[in-house]
């Protein structure tokens, strides 16, 4: 306004020095144009208040005195002009000198009108703001449904997955951390279905087990109670009676150490002892066995080796690992130790020469109830736990067990326990 004001002072200025009889016409139509296009009226008048010129309808005469305010290059007021103007506006205004007396030109516009305005800019204001707030939830809507469509589908499958069902797989997905996801569940729902296989092969192996001692012993016993075995015999089948016993005891002791492997319950207790005399007590075991095989026992006329862990744990590794080198070595063939003594640690080594192991099985031997069809054939009293535990065994004590077997020729264990500064 205050420039529109400048603009017509110097405007009408000009036409009154050019065209002293003539100008008002002119100034007049430039008045109307102005006011079109600011939304605002505009008024010229003289020094006494006289108004010459005027957009905004009906306007008396101004007080001079009220226009001296206006003096100058422009100043603002808020007034109804004595009355003149029907209600109270903002004005500016400029004041010029064209062939001697002072004129004013006064640009204003009324509060009501502003309030108008203001009015319309809020009502467009809300109704666009409603406008993008309705498009902003559609699209949030269908986005969420996008991405929330897979997350529904996972769990979807994933109750599935938890009542047993490991057949069901995920699909793929476009979206690269829904695919990593949907990767992971597929390979997680594969080793479910791997792992209840094995639990379901594994309760069928127990039941057997514990049945057939069980059975034997119950024959056996009644047998013995009710004279069905004379007692010259009674001898020979209480032998048979406590091998079973034994059997029994083995299998649950290999089952509670796993557990308490698994459950972080069982603590080593370290010492060093001779790494050869677990294995001497263990051969003195299965001696019976070994003569029957006719083994070639080698490599146990060493000096003395130390190992820094728990005798009785690694007692159980010597018996697991020699108990399957017996089981699978040839008739007439050997089984041959080694060992290595370090500042890291002490190695053992079992080999034994036999059939051997193939290269689909050697990744699987410390599978929990992994059992090779051989094992399955002619040696079916395994579970398929022992070398599981002594894997469970050896890492306990922060050590490493690793296997090597040609097809054929021989199977070759081989473990190291950490020495004591190393734990």
């Amino acid at each position: 306004m205050l420039k529109d004001a400048r603009a017509l002072a110097s405007y009408t200025q000009e036409k009154m020095l050019e065209e002293p009889d003539s100008w008002l016409k002119e100034v007049r139509a430039e008045l109307k144009i102005y006011s079109i296009s600011s939304n605002a009226d505009y008024m010229i008048c003289s020094s006494d208040g006289y108004v010459v010129a005027v957009t905004g309808g009906n306007v008396g005469d101004v007080d001079g005195s009220l226009l001296d305010k206006f003096s100058g290059d422009g100043k603002y007021s808020y007034d109804d002009l004595g009355g003149a103007l029907e209600e109270a506006c903002h004005i500016y205004g400029v004041s010029f000198v064209a062939n001697g007396p002072e004129y004013y030109v006064l640009a204003y516009s009324p509060k009501s009108e502003q309030d108008n305005y203001t009015k319309n800019i809020m009502e467009i204001f809300m109704v666009s703001a409603i406008t993008v707030l309705l498009v902003v939830m559609f699209l949030v809507y269908f986005a969420t449904l996008k991405l929330t469509a897979p997350i529904t589908e996972v769990a979807n499958i994933a109750k599935k997955l938890g009542s047993g069902d490991f057949s069901v797989t995920f699909p793929d997905y476009t979206t690269r951390e829904f695919n990593e996801l949907s990767v992971a569940f597929n390979e997680m729902a594969a080793n479910l279905k791997s792992y209840d296989t094995m639990r379901n092969s594994f309760l069928a192996n127990v039941s057997h087990e514990l049945r057939t001692p069980m059975t034997s012993i119950g024959g056996f016993v009644d047998g013995i109670l009710d004279g069905t075995i004379p007692k010259s015999q009674q001898g020979y089948y209480l032998r048979i009676i406590s091998s079973e016993v034994g059997r029994l005891t083995r299998l649950v002791k290999s089952m509670l150490n796993l557990a308490k492997i698994e459950a972080g319950e069982l603590e080593p207790n370290k010492t060093s002892f001779p790494v050869t005399e677990p294995i001497l007590d263990t051969l003195l075991t299965f001696e019976p066995r070994i003569n029957e095989k006719k083994i070639d026992i080698q490599g146990l006329d060493v000096q003395r080796i130390n190992m820094f862990a728990d005798v009785d744990l690694i007692h159980q590794v010597m018996y697991n690992l020699i108990e399957n080198a017996i089981k699978f070595v040839n008739e007439g063939g050997y089984i041959a130790f080694s060992f290595a003594e370090d500042s890291e640690g002490t190695t053992v080594t079992i080999r034994n020469s036999g059939e051997g192991l193939s290269e689909d099985e050697l990744p699987l031997v410390f599978d929990r109830f992994y059992k090779t069809d051989k094992s399955r054939g002619i040696h079916a009293q395994g579970l398929g736990l022992g070398l599981n535990i002594v894997r469970s065994i050896v890492e306990l004590h922060g050590g490493k067990i690793l296997v090597k077997s040609l097809k054929g020729e021989y199977t070759e264990f081989t473990f190291t326990i950490p020495k004591a500064d190393n734990n």
